[in-house]
This record gives C-alpha cells, structure tokens and sequence, in this order.
C-alpha cells in the first residue's frame, strides 16, 4: 500500500553529503550486493544491502525458499509447508499483518519510516525448483487460493472490500468534501477547440473568481497569473496561447532558468555526482535539494508554464520522493530522464522508463526483489499508483503474480542493470495480461516486463485514472463523469499521447464552466505570491551572500524550506502516493497565516536574495482615494475587483473610509494592505 511503501531514511543533516549515507566503505549502496541467502542461521555478508525491515548488523536468514517483501516488509517468521501443488502459500499477513488506516499510518510514520512486518513462506518443490542450478519454468497462474485474509483478500479488487481507499476520494468523502459536490458543474460538450468552448460555456457556479476565461486559464494552466501572462494571453488568444503552450522547446528559456547555471548538480549524471562527491560536499552542493530548488524557480520565473504544471502532475502521480536513501544520486537524472522527458509526450513511455531508472527502482526496493526473496513495492505500486488505480480491477493475486514477473531489475555501478540469475521464469496472468515468460535470456525476459508495463499503461483503467487525475487538478475537486469519460476515450484512442488528453479538456465546456472550483494548495499559493508580486531572481543591491552558494542558490533554498514549512514542496511526499490534489485536504488555519506572513516578508523584500518592487510602486500613477486605490491594487495582485464586502475589510485594515485621500504608500499602510489582499479569496483560488 502507497502509505506504508516509505523506504528507510538515514539520518542526515543539510551541511552536504559527510554523514556517513550507505554501508558501504565508499559512501554508496553497493547495489549489486544482493548476495544469494545462506542457509538458516548464517548472517548476512557485511556491507549486504540487507532488506527492509531487518534490524542491527546481522540478519537471520531463513531456511531454503522463497520469501515475499510487502507493505509490512520482510519475513519475521511462520515457515508453514504448501497446502496444495502449484504456488507457494503467498499468504504474509498472519499475526503480523495489522494495519492502520491510510491517515493514522502517515501520522505514526512521522514521513521516515521503515518498513517492518509480516511473515514468509514455503515453496511447493515445483517453484522451489526455480532456484536449483538447472530451474525449470513454473506457473503462478493457478488456481489454488494463495492468499487471503480480512486485511488482504484474495480474488477481490481492494476497492470492493474497501481495503485502500484512492488518497483524493478518501479526503472527499468528507462533510466538506460533499458540500463541494453540491457546487460542481455536472456535465458538459467539446467544442472545435478552447477558444469555442470558452465562448460558448456559460459559468453557473458560485464563486467570487470573475467569470473571465483569460484570468480563468491563466490561472489554472499555470502557477499563477503575470500581468505578462494575461498579456500573452490577450496578444495569442487562447488558442494562439495554448498551442504556444504545447510547444515548450520553441519557448526562449528566462533568465532565471538561465542562472539554473549556478547550482553546480542540477546537470551531472550519477556517475558524476559519484565521482564529484567530495568536492561538491566542500561547496555545501546537495543534489536532491538542488532539484528540488530548480523546479521551484521554474515554476515562479519560467515562461514554459503548462509544461511546468504538467511536470508537477507527474510528480505526485508517478511519484518518487526527492528525500530518500539515493535521491542524492538518482533523482536529479530521473527528473530529466523520466517527468520532464515525457510530461507533454506518452504515458505508457514514461511508465517503461520510470521502471528501468535506479531512483525507482531503489525508492520502492526493486533491487532487493529476486526469484527467492520477492519484494512487491513497485508490482503493487505500479497497479495502485502508476496505471490503473486502486478501483482498476486488480487483485492481490495479480501483484504478487507482477512482483515474480518483475524480479531481475535492478542497479549496478550506478546505472539499471537486468540480473537474469534472479528473475522469475514460468507463466504469468496480470489484470489479462497473460504470457508464457519462458526465456531466461536477459533482453527477452526483460522486453516481456517492458510488454506488461505498456499493457498497463495502456489498461482502460489506467486511461480512467489518469483522466480523472488531470480532471482533479486541472477543472474540480469533483470533476464531472461526463468530462472523465471524454478525456479517458481521448487517452485511449491516443495511445496514452497527453497532449490530445489536454486539448480535449481545454476544449471541453466543463473547464470553462469551473471557474473558482479548485483551491491553490500551500507550495502553490507561495509560487504565486511570488510571481504576482514580480519578484526578480537577482539579488538586491549590496548583497554579498557567501562563499559556497550564490545569492540565487541561497534564495531558492530558503523558498524550499519555507515550503517545507508549510507543508508541501516539489517532490516532498515521503510515500509513493503524492500529495493530496484536493482542498479538503489542505484545510489548515496555521499554514495559511504561515502563507500570508511569507507574503508580508515578500512585500518588505526580506529575502535579499532577490529582487522586488516596492509595495508602492506595484500601481503605476495610484489614485489618491483609498477605495480607488484597493481597487487599482486588487486588479494588479489577484487580477479583478474585490467585492463590496471585501473591499471594506481591506479598508477596515488601513482604518481609513473608501473616499478618504491618500499617498502612494496608502498613508504608511500599503505593506499591510497588499499583504490582506493576497490573503483574499481570490488569491487562494485558482
């Protein structure tokens, strides 16, 4: 399960890489160490990278068979003889298989824990023949019950016995989440393209966001409106901007992505950040942080801002955590190689590449996985996270059946390696994807898991899941079925193409029609205080920063940890599932004031690091009545109006009437005024 999928974390501090981070006397995990297991009683061979779930130095390993690695980890104990010929009893629950619900297990994990639990098993001779010097092919496709129990039943959809929940249906199943049903549009068409549908959508919802289809778009199609956006907007059309859009590559890179230059790994290999290790520790460089503090940048300064919102998609669906015991090596490349190669391209692509890449395969334990010791992290992921959904139609036996097919992928001196000594031969059934898995020749049994993966990805279940999660975040917390159901066809027919999946929701009335219907969650709010306040990525005058980092480098990794503050960063998540794409789960009263006093810190240009425009000067020639003012204002920070109602409590905060005279500065109190107008309704929403 994704919750309980959280892969152990080291101690660590942010002074760079001198901790000591893997067991092995160079400072990396020898990843091709998986040692084949001893008999009973024997300890584990120093420097092993020994599987989750096993305490102190040594390890106790178990008799002759294989073993199963789930959720709950390793084997404790419980050697029980296969009840019948055919699999082995998969069954690792037992005493140890108790389970927490989703919220109360992240509460207990605390977003370090290590996996620990459950219980093995015995092989029947025909699978336990696998691991003789001359194995033979086995069958995990028969029909022997090999699992089940109240927790995990055999044969049964997760969902159907409310096992897993999906994390956004769990949030709204909530009071809060059906008052927010009740305010959905609940169906809809598709026009020729968005500028039709935009034209002829009628908004009915109620909200406070002006029903405007500019402000609209540019509000979710990237992470905050500009004054320069709304322009581009207006100068292309929609149509004009989106196709634009749609085109990264042709979009001159700005001048903050140019500075990107400045934080020394964002462009290395893993071999290089091997080889760099010890000079880029005396710089203070760590390099899954600097991922992490480029992608914000661009989300605050690139013009590139729906390829921005799409890699930040990816991010949470087929997510691995920038923090974990290898990001410093491999999350930098998957970044490249994987989410920004892919996220305006295939689907099915980027599964099969995220699945051959050492982050993956490291982050959810596929390189511990083998013929003897199967570790199911990333065959249950790939079903409940990646493709087709905790509602797709899988069983546990389907990723059991997946986890034997996917043994042999692994990692080795830094790079993915396919170990056909440890892969699984014999016949495999998965979701109806049925094969005879019979080669032992490595690129033959590898193509077939590649085969497996493309039939997932292009699973109608996964086309479903992945249309209801770009509707999520992209038209409604409550998206409706009518425009699910479009965008999964689109998907479909496409081949998992996202393009065509976009241009069929930006043509889709139902976009149109959810103007307010989605709440920025805390990362997003910052990046737009920060973009709608026109903060510059130079530094102000006189700012002299230090020795190691440059003054955009120190800026960007104090606008991270901010975001850690509040909660949500890029790539943060600990657990396999993302964050959480819905407000009911966001609602927190102190991460908001947290949010609207980094704003106040924004107004006062704080952070030296960067520079800003004056409160003050942010309307040019402001007029001198204050109602008119906070009007001028409103439309420059949050792009309309406030209302009757609103416009009073900002002048209620300047302690001044709407038809009283005023300077520039508002008398003193611009800071304080701008700062309550970011702190509106119409800054939240998006």
């Amino acid at each position: 399960m994704a919750d309980q999928n959280v892969p152990p974390r080291r101690p660590r501090d942010d002074r760079g890489w001198d901790a000591p981070q893997h067991p092995t006397s160079d400072g990396y995990r020898d990843l091709d160490a998986a040692a084949t297991y001893g008999p009973a009683g024997h300890s584990a061979p120093a420097g092993y990278g020994r599987p989750t779930g096993y305490p102190g130095g040594t390890t106790t390993l178990p008799p002759q068979g294989a073993q199963w690695v789930g959720p709950d980890g390793f084997g404790r104990q419980g050697y029980a003889p296969a009840p019948a010929p055919g699999l082995p009893n998969l069954d690792d629950d037992g005493d140890h298989g108790r389970r927490t619900g989703r919220r109360r297990a992240l509460a207990a994990l605390g977003g370090a824990a290590v996996v620990a639990g459950g219980a093995a098993l015995a092989m029947t001779p025909q699978v336990r023949a696998l691991f003789r010097d001359d194995p033979v092919a086995g069958d995990a496709t028969g029909t022997v019950v090999t699992d089940g129990t109240a927790a995990r039943p055999s044969g049964q959809q997760p969902s159907t016995v409310r096992t897993y929940t999906e994390q956004n249906e769990s949030y709204m199943g909530s009071r809060a989440g059906a008052a927010l049903k009740r305010n959905s549009p609940t169906g809809g068409r598709i026009f020729d393209g968005p500028a039709a549908a935009a034209a002829a959508t009628r908004v009915t919802v109620r909200t406070v966001l002006a029903k405007d289809p500019v402000r609209h778009l540019a509000s979710r199609a990237t992470f905050g409106a500009t004054p320069k956006v709304l322009a581009d907007l207006k100068r292309l059309g929609i149509d004009g901007w989106i196709r634009w859009q749609l085109d990264p590559e042709k979009i001159a890179p700005t001048k903050a992505e140019l500075k990107l230059a400045e934080l020394p790994t964002l462009k290395l290999t893993p071999q290089q950040l091997r080889d760099q290790r010890d000079q880029l520790n005396e710089r203070g460089a760590q390099p899954e942080r600097e991922t992490v503090d480029a992608t914000i940048a661009r989300q605050i300064w690139s013009d590139r801002q729906l390829f921005e919102v799409m890699v930040d998609f990816w991010n949470d669906f087929l997510h691995v955590a920038a923090d974990f015991d290898g990001g410093e090596i491999y999350r930098n490349s998957f970044d490249r190689e994987v989410i920004r190669k892919h996220a305006l391209g295939s689907y099915p692509e980027m599964l099969m590449a995220a699945n051959r890449h050492p982050a993956l395969l490291l982050y959810l334990n596929q390189v511990d996985s083998r013929k003897d010791a199967v570790n199911e992290n990333l065959a249950r992921e790939n079903l409940e996270l990646y493709s087709v959904g905790v509602d797709g139609g899988y069983t546990e036996k389907d990723v059991r059946q997946a986890a034997l097919l996917q043994t042999g992928r692994g990692v080795a001196d830094g790079r993915y390696v396919f170990h056909a000594d440890r892969h699984y031969v014999g016949k495999v059934k998965i979701l109806g994807f049925s094969h005879p898995n019979s080669s032992a020749d490595p690129k033959a049994a590898d193509a077939v898991i590649d085969r497996y993966l493309a039939y997932l990805a292009l699973h109608p279940s996964t086309a479903r899941y992945v249309a209801q999660s770009l509707a999520t975040r992209f038209v409604s917390d409550t998206p409706p079925k009518s425009l699910v159901d479009r965008l999964a066809k689109t998907y479909a027919t496409n081949q998992g193409l996202i393009k065509p999946v976009l241009m069929t929701l930006f043509s889709s009335s139902e976009f149109w029609a959810a103007v307010g219907q989605k709440v920025r969650r805390p990362m997003e709010y910052l990046v737009a205080t920060y973009r709608t306040l026109g903060v510059r990525p130079e530094a102000c005058p006189g700012f002299a920063g230090d020795n190691r980092r440059t003054p955009y480098a120190q800026g960007l990794r104090q606008i991270q940890d901010k975001m850690r503050e509040l909660g949500q960063y890029p790539m943060g998540k600990p657990t396999p599932d993302g964050y959480a794409d819905v407000y009911v789960a966001w609602t927190s009263a102190g991460t908001m004031v947290d949010g609207w006093n980094e704003a106040g810190d924004l107004l006062g240009g704080w952070r030296k690091q960067f520079t800003y425009t004056a409160p003050e000067k942010l309307v040019a020639n402001p007029p001198s009545t204050a109602g008119a003012y906070v009007d001028a204002l409103a439309r420059r920070l949050v792009h309309q109006k406030l209302s009757a109602k609103e416009k009073a409590l900002v002048l209620g905060v300047a302690g001044v009437p709407a038809t009283a005279k005023v300077d520039a500065t508002f008398n003193g109190a611009i800071a304080a005024v701008a700062r309550t107008i970011l702190a509106s309704p119409q800054h939240h929403l998006r």
